[in-house]
C-alpha cells in the first residue's frame, strides 16, 4: 500500500496522540491500532488473530503489553508477539517519528 504520515510535525504528532491509549488509525482504505509511550509508536493490526476481537477496546498493562478483552491473551508491544494464551502473532507496521510527522508504513501483501 505504501507510507502514510499522520501529522505534520514531530510535535504535533506528540500533541495529537495520547500516550498509552489504544488509538484507531485510519490509513488509506486500512484501520490500524496505534499506541504511544513516550517518543515510541507501536503500530498493528486492531483484531486479534485468535478470534478477531478488536483489540481498540483491549487494555495496556505496565510492561507494554496489550490484553484482548475477550480471552485475555496478551501480546508484548515492542514484538507484538503473543505471549499469553493460545493465539498467533499480531501483524505489525514500522514506523518511523520525524520532523515532518509520524511515518507509518504499511506494506502490500
Amino acid at each position: 500500500m505504501g507510507t502514510f504520515t499522520l501529522g505534520k510535525s514531530r510535535g504535533q504528532v506528540l500533541d495529537m496522540i495520547p500516550e498509552w491509549t489504544i488509538n484507531k488509525i485510519h490509513v488509506g482504505e486500512q484501520v490500524i491500532a496505534l499506541v504511544r509511550i513516550d517518543v515510541n509508536f507501536h503500530a498493528f493490526q486492531t483484531e486479534c488473530p485468535h478470534r478477531g476481537t478488536s483489540l481498540i477496546h483491549g487494555s495496556l498493562t505496565d510492561d507494554c503489553e496489550i490484553i484482548c478483552p475477550l480471552h485475555y491473551y496478551r501480546f508484548d508491544l515492542k514484538t507484538v508477539a503473543g505471549k499469553v494464551g493460545s493465539c498467533g502473532d499480531l501483524k505489525i507496521y514500522d514506523t518511523e517519528l520525524t520532523d515532518e510527522g509520524l511515518k507509518i508504513f504499511i506494506l502490500s501483501v
